[in-house]
C-alpha cells in the first residue's frame, strides 16, 4: 500500500531501529536520560535557541509552550487555518482558558501585518489582554507553503513593540528551510518559542522539540509535568529523533521533488486541477472537476483499491503528502492509479 495520507505514516528504518536498541537511557523526569539531553541540546543548536525539550506529540508541544506563555483569561493571534485552532482538540481553551483571537490565513499562509495590528487588545478593563502571536511554517492547510524569514520578522517585530510573545508551530520547518534553501535558526530567530516535530517527514517513530530561552524551557518542563507529559526512560525514543536529524533531515529535499513530479503528473489528468501548480514542499493538494461524478470519499475507495491512501480535505478535495518512504516508483504508481480511476 502507498501511503500518502500523511508524513506521520512513516516507520522506523532498520538502521533506526538498531540505534534505538542501543541507545542509552535514564529516568528523564530526573533530567538523567543522556540521549534525550542530547536530542535537546542538538535540537537547541540547529534552531539557534538556548535550550530545547523533548515532548511526546507536536499538539502537546504546542499547548505547553502557550500555558506557559498565557495566564487564564489571555488571548493569542492566530490563522483560520492553523493546527492550532483546527487540529488540536480546543485544548487552549479547554486545559488552559485561553480565547483565541481568529485572522484569516492569506494564501501564502501568512497573517496580514495591519491585521495582526488591529487584533492587539489595548488595555481596557474589558477586553482579555492579549499575550501570544503565533504562526505555522510550513502551513498545512495552505498548501504546505514555507513562510520566509523576512515576513517572520515582520511579525516578530510588531510582537516586540507591544510586549507580546511570539511562538511558532514549526510541526515541519526543516522543510520550510529546505525549500527555500536557508538555515532553519533564521526562520525562527524572532520567535520566543518554536515546536518541530521528529515523527513527520524526518521518520522518526513518535516525538517533538520544544525550543526557547533557557528559562522559558524550564517553566514548560513543569507544564509538560502537569499534562502528563514526563516521560521515564525515554532515551529510546530520543535516540530515533537524534538519528532523524542526522540521517533523515538532508533527504527532505528529495520528498519536495517527489512532490513536484507527482503534481507534474496529476496536472495532466483531465478533472484534476492542482491547488500549487508546483508545491512549495512536500504536500500536493489536488481538486476533482465538478463534472466528474465521484466525490473525493467515492475516488478515495476506488484508489485504495488500487493500493494508494490519499488523505481527504474537502468534498471534491485531496492532500497527498510525500515523505521518506515514498520513492520514484510509487510515484508513477500513483499517478496511474488516478488515471485508471478517472478514466
Amino acid at each position: 500500500m502507498i501511503d500518502l495520507r500523511s508524513d506521520t505514516v512513516t516507520k522506523p528504518s532498520p538502521e533506526m531501529r538498531e540505534v534505538i536498541a542501543k541507545a542509552a537511557v535514564g529516568d528523564d523526569v530526573y533530567g538523567e536520560d543522556p540521549s534525550v539531553n542530547l536530542l535537546e541540546e542538538e535540537s537547541a543548536r540547529l534552531l539557534g535557541k538556548e535550550a530545547g525539550l523533548f515532548i511526546p506529540s507536536g499538539t502537546m508541544g504546542n499547548l505547553a509552550a502557550m500555558l506557559t506563555h498565557c495566564e487564564r483569561g489571555s488571548e493569542i493571534i492566530l490563522g483560520d487555518k492553523a493546527h492550532t485552532f483546527l487540529y488540536e482538540v480546543g485544548g487552549i481553551a479547554a486545559l488552559g482558558g485561553i480565547q483565541a483571537h481568529i485572522l484569516p490565513n492569506q494564501q501564502d499562509g501568512t497573517l496580514g501585518l495591519e491585521d495582526i495590528r488591529k487584533a492587539i487588545r489595548m488595555d481596557d478593563i474589558h477586553d482579555p489582554p492579549t499575550r501570544l502571536i503565533t504562526l505555522e511554517n510550513t502551513h498545512n492547510r495552505c498548501g504546505g507553503v514555507a513562510l520566509t524569514g523576512e515576513y517572520t520578522r515582520q511579525v516578530g517585530e510588531i510582537a516586540k513593540e507591544h510586549q507580546l510573545k511570539f511562538h511558532l508551530d514549526g510541526a515541519r520547518i526543516f522543510n520550510a528551510a529546505a525549500a527555500l534553501k536557508v538555515n532553519p535558526a533564521e526562520l525562527v530567530e524572532p520567535a520566543d518559542s518554536v515546536m518541530f516535530c521528529l515523527s513527520k517527514g524526518l521518520g522518526a517513530p513518535v516525538g517533538s522539540v520544544l525550543c526557547g530561552e533557557a528559562a522559558f524551557i524550564k517553566r514548560t518542563r513543569k507544564t509538560r509535568k502537569m499534562l502528563g507529559g514526563g516521560m521515564r526512560q525515554a532515551g529510546m525514543i530520543a535516540a530515533a529523533g537524534l538519528y532523524a536529524l542526522e540521517k533523515n533531515l538532508p533527504l527532505l529535499i528529495q520528498d519536495h521533488q517527489r512532490a513536484a513530479d507527482l503534481a507534474r503528473g496529476l496536472g495532466g489528468i483531465e478533472g484534476l486541477t492542482l491547488e500549487h501548480e508546483k508545491p512549495p514542499t512536500n504536500m500536493v493538494y489536488i481538486n476533482l472537476a465538478r463534472e466528474l461524478l465521484l466525490n473525493a470519499e467515492e475516488t478515495a475507495l476506488k484508489l485504495k483499491d488500487k493500493g494508494v491512501l490519499v488523505g481527504i480535505t474537502g468534498e471534491r478535495q485531496f492532500r497527498m503528502v510525500v515523505h521518506i518512504w515514498i520513492n520514484d516508483q510509487d510515484v508513477e504508481k500513483v499517478i496511474q492509479a488516478f488515471k485508471d480511476v478517472l478514466s
